[in-house]
């Protein structure tokens, strides 16, 4: 919706000469709304979030503050790939109910896609139904486990994350948090339409060996499913067969250089929901 400011300040005394008042419209687009212009022009006014120009434009950024926050969550689109229709992407998921083009008096949308759709966590609840009967959801998931300190590493780019693959990163005991950055960053995959089952994932030996031999708690990777094609079930089964560590899949690590920083992962709160869309963002330490 517009958003209408009113600027009646001794400190706008400074810029304007015959006024103190005056009302500045602020509008937003995004894929849901095509008829509205990229781009807004008020003639006379310069106020607003977007700088003090004449025409504004909605801000979509990928780092924040200086390069010191950056956003590992996809943005969700027509064309993202998606595990439950491996041609045809996500396709049309955002729709207008309600539109002040037909005479609303708001613009109001509705979406529909998978809860595994782009960024988002796998609950124990997604691969165990007794887990989810008992209601291991994405409402009982432990922020605590997807919000701290974790790093960032570069798995060799010709492997699966295997075994020997993980004994190789050395990865200290007391890190609960790793994001591993693999060939699907480098090939682009969460940027073509259709899913790709070369992906790289973990394996069977190696989601064993991450339970068996680490204290991480929140793991996540940078495709769709966490485990490689050929391992999809039994990879899943081992590492969320504790119900102790969280699966996040499909984080947006380009350009994200390795290395230590504050985690912070937030599904939304679904009870009875096997997985859930998630905002994840890294903060520099």
């Amino acid at each position: 919706m517009a958003k209408t400011i009113i600027l009646n300040s001794p400190f706008w005394v400074l810029f304007l000469i015959s006024s103190t008042s005056f009302t500045c419209t602020v509008l937003a687009t995004n894929s849901a709304y095509p008829t509205t212009p990229a781009e807004v022009t008020d003639p006379t006014t310069s106020c607003g979030p977007y700088g003090g120009g004449r025409t504004r434009k909605p801000l979509r950024q990928e780092v924040y503050g200086n390069g010191r926050v950056y956003d590992i969550s996809h943005r969700i689109s027509n064309e993202m790939p998606t595990y439950v229709d491996h041609a045809g992407g996500v396709g049309k998921f955002l729709w207008l109910t309600e539109s002040m083009k037909n005479g609303s008096i708001s613009n109001l949308s509705e979406v529909r896609f998978s809860v595994h759709t782009g960024t988002h966590v796998d609950t124990p609840a997604h691969v165990f139904d007794h887990y989810y009967d008992a209601g291991f959801d994405a409402d009982a998931l432990d922020l605590d486990v997807m919000n701290g300190p974790g790093m960032v590493v570069d798995v060799p780019r010709d492997k699966n994350i295997t075994a020997e693959v993980l004994e190789s990163l050395n990865i200290a005991k007391g890190v609960r948090r790793v994001l591993f950055r693999t060939l699907n960053t480098d090939r682009g995959l969460m940027y073509k339409k259709e899913f790709d089952t070369s992906y790289v994932g973990f394996t069977e030996e190696g989601a064993r060996w991450l339970v068996e031999n680490t204290d991480i708690r929140l793991v996540g990777t940078d495709y769709l499913p966490i485990a490689a094609y050929d391992h999809l079930l039994s990879a899943h089964l081992v590492l969320l067969e504790s119900t102790e560590i969280v699966v996040v899949e499909a984080v947006k690590l380009d350009h994200v250089p390795a290395g230590i920083y504050s985690i912070h992962c937030l599904p939304l709160r679904l009870a009875g929901a096997e997985g859930s869309p998630t905002r994840c963002i890294l903060i520099r330490s």
